[in-house]
């Protein structure tokens, strides 16, 4: 606004007898300043709240106020968000008879004004005098769902009132449609939005926001243990991708004491496997008889110890089939290393901390199956060429705490990370360095600082997988591998056996299949690092391959880039040799007009901004799969423009080239920007909103 526009708007004030009143003289005539945006009302307005607070005699008291108030209130319900702090500060609401103003708010809502009676509610803090249910269940009813959460923001007994709610319609018996017939002509109703899915992410995040005890919401606790009890019968006995002992832990810690859940793993168990295994969890459960299933009961009278040594013959069986058929450890089993204590650790680090030194780290943790919260890292897996070291992180956190020594292990491995002089190999660092920071506070920092890290994830985005389908078919894996398994079967010509990825790792002792999975995760990164740089050619990577793996993680998990390339040493000791691949010409430049792109469904902003540049633009819609780009870039001769996992998908569909990874958490003119320097597109005045014209 200009200071000439300021200065009038002051002198007006000074000549009124009653500014106050004239304002609202002014706004009860007048409706532009109803719209969105900063009108000439909202200026007026923000101008007086100013103009008081320096002539504080100007405000009013008594029945001269009231009055002015009960004028106010009625422009509330009408006015914008922006006005509603400036009117609310001048008029003094705050200091405004409380009843009076539960009663227009009241009114609001018996009108069916929810969403205004909602933040008038918020902006006068009135939530605790009133009904949190009755407040909040139009507006989730209407999907406004960041409405409710600021609600009940600053209240704690209403966050676990609004979940306690939430629970309950969330219970099985419950008939969601009880409550929408209340609301029948309930403008803006979103039905689709409304149901037990949406209320029990909600809960969820929630919880996680409010920090409030699980415990206050049982039924939907429920049903995510139940879903996670289908997850695990599909993992063990349709994928048959989990050992028994490991799905055995799972399922034991997932059902723990809740009766309703062991019912349910009683039917699974008969729809999955047979009467036999259910009677043995009846009786591992201790379930009374009158909870089982007919047939159960009788079959509970019938176990024998036989089929426990066939069970046992099995597993034998098994574990000799698995050396055959996966990679296998190469070193003695003396050689690797569990360390709980501080002193144990130290011959680990004498070891790790020596220049030149190349080491594989991994990092493991227990499942959360959706649960609320961050996982905390529970093992620490660093491999030497000749020895593997196994940290309890939760032994060793607890000591450190006990001794009054927090930062004694954090120091050392934020050196590790920090030392260039030291190459570190991981597979998806910039999750592992997360997970770590989340498990150890003074640990948030190490991402930042890493240096001389190699992440053979980028390498799974180079390596040339040749006929991988046809040797799972001949090796008779039952479907691809996936991860550092699929890279270490292709370099190392065996995948990793990953039954025990899904184990409960903070459960101590750790069992012995737990411990060879944990050294060979961190141990095969060595072994894929060094014949990588022995024959780069051979795997379909270029000669300098170890100069572009190498320097700090991506800050973003999902977008890793090469940094700061350099030489680097390989396990043996020698420097990885590679000339420098020649610069390549960048394209010749082309207009807008000459450039046709699809974008995938998460980068609608981007198409956008390209279209009001003159570039011919195809997006995806929201519902759309991701491979639908590739489709259209073929038939219409497009580039695809996409972002994260995706791009691993989309860009082995179409020709080298026509496939275009952006950095999703740029805003759109970045983004546009970093397309058209990379395809070397020239826009010129005339191009701009070409398209719209």
């Amino acid at each position: 606004v200009s200071q000439q526009l300021k200065e009038e708007i002051r002198r007006g004030f000074a000549g009124l007898e009653d500014p106050l009143a004239g304002l609202l003289d002014m706004l009860e005539n007048s409706s532009d300043w109803k719209g969105k945006g900063h009108s000439l009302g909202y200026y007026i307005t923000t101008e007086l709240q100013l103009w008081t607070e320096e002539h504080p005699a100007v405000q009013q008291s008594g029945i001269k106020l009231k009055k002015l108030q009960a004028r106010v209130l009625r422009i509330l319900a009408q006015c914008p968000a922006n006005l509603l702090d400036p009117l609310i500060s001048i008029y003094q609401l705050h200091t405004a008879d409380r009843n009076y103003l539960l009663e227009h708010v009241s009114h609001l809502y018996h009108k069916g004004d929810y969403k205004e009676a909602a933040i008038l509610s918020i902006k006068l803090k009135l939530q605790p005098d009133q009904d949190v249910e009755k407040m909040c269940t139009p507006l989730l009813l209407q999907d406004k769902t960041n409405m409710v959460e600021d609600y009940v923001g600053e209240y704690p007994e209403l966050q676990s009132k609004l979940l306690q709610i939430l629970d309950t319609w969330c219970e099985p018996g419950f008939n969601i449609r009880d409550i929408t017939r209340q609301y029948q002509g309930l403008s803006r109703y979103k039905q689709d939005k409304f149901n037990r899915k949406m209320l029990s992410k909600l809960v969820f995040r929630l919880l996680d926001r409010f920090n409030v005890d699980p415990a206050l919401c049982p039924n939907v606790i429920n049903q995510r243990h139940l879903r996670t009890l289908n997850y695990l019968f599909y993992k063990r006995f349709v994928e048959k991708t989990m050992t028994q002992e490991n799905w055995t832990d799972h399922v034991q810690s997932t059902v723990g004491e809740n009766r309703w859940l062991q019912g349910h793993l009683i039917q699974l168990l008969i729809s999955y496997c047979d009467l036999n295994t259910a009677a043995r969890w009846a009786q591992r459960c201790n379930l009374p008889k009158e909870m089982l299933p007919y047939g159960v009961a009788d079959e509970l009278q019938k176990l024998q110890i036989q089929e426990r040594v066939e069970d046992a013959a099995k597993a034998d069986n098994y574990e000799e089939s698995k050396k055959k058929d996966y990679y296998q450890l190469p070193i003695p089993r003396t050689n690797i290393h569990f360390l709980q204590t501080w002193e144990e650790t130290l011959q680990c680090w004498e070891k790790v901390l020596q220049p030149g030194q190349v080491v594989g780290i991994d990092m493991e943790w227990r499942p959360s199956f959706g649960m609320v919260g961050k996982p905390r890292v529970s093992l620490l897996q660093i491999a030497l060429k000749d020895e593997v070291f196994l940290l309890d992180l939760p032994r060793l956190l607890e000591q450190a705490e006990t001794e009054g020594e927090k930062e004694k292990l954090p120091h050392f491995i934020q050196m590790l990370y920090s030392d260039a002089a030291i190459t570190k190999l991981g597979y998806g660092i910039s999750g592992d360095l997360s997970s770590l920071a989340a498990t150890w506070s003074a640990l948030k920092g190490t991402e930042k600082q890493a240096q001389g890290v190699v992440d053979l994830l980028t390498v799974d985005k180079q390596v040339d997988v040749l006929s991988l389908e046809q040797s799972y078919k001949d090796r008779g894996f039952r479907q691809p591998e996936k991860g550092l398994s699929r890279l270490v079967q292709h370099v190392l010509g065996k995948p990793l056996d990953k039954t025990e990825q899904l184990s409960n790792w903070e459960k101590r002792p750790l069992r012995e299949e737990q411990i060879l999975y944990a050294a060979s995760d961190a141990y095969c990164l060595l072994e894929i690092y060094e014949k990588l740089c022995k024959d780069p050619a051979s795997f379909g990577l270029s000669s300098d391959l170890t100069k572009s793996l190498v320097g700090k993680p991506s800050t973003k998990p999902r977008a890793k880039k090469q940094l700061n390339k350099q030489e680097v040493p390989s396990p043996s000791g020698q420097q990885c040799k590679g000339s420098k691949k020649e610069t390549s010409c960048p394209p010749a430049p082309i207009s807008p007009k000459e450039f046709s792109v699809v974008c995938d469904n998460m980068l609608q902003g981007l198409g956008r901004y390209l279209r009001c540049l003159g570039v011919d633009v195809r997006m995806l819609e929201n519902e759309d799969d991701h491979r639908k780009a590739a489709e259209i870039a073929r038939q219409e001769g497009r580039v695809i423009l996409t972002s994260g996992l995706p791009y691993q998908t989309l860009q082995s569909q179409v020709a080298e080239g026509r496939c275009f990874s952006v950095n999703c958490s740029e805003k759109a003119k970045e983004q546009a920007l970093q397309v058209l320097k990379h395809f070397n597109v020239q826009v010129s005045l005339a191009d701009i909103f070409s398209r719209c014209q």
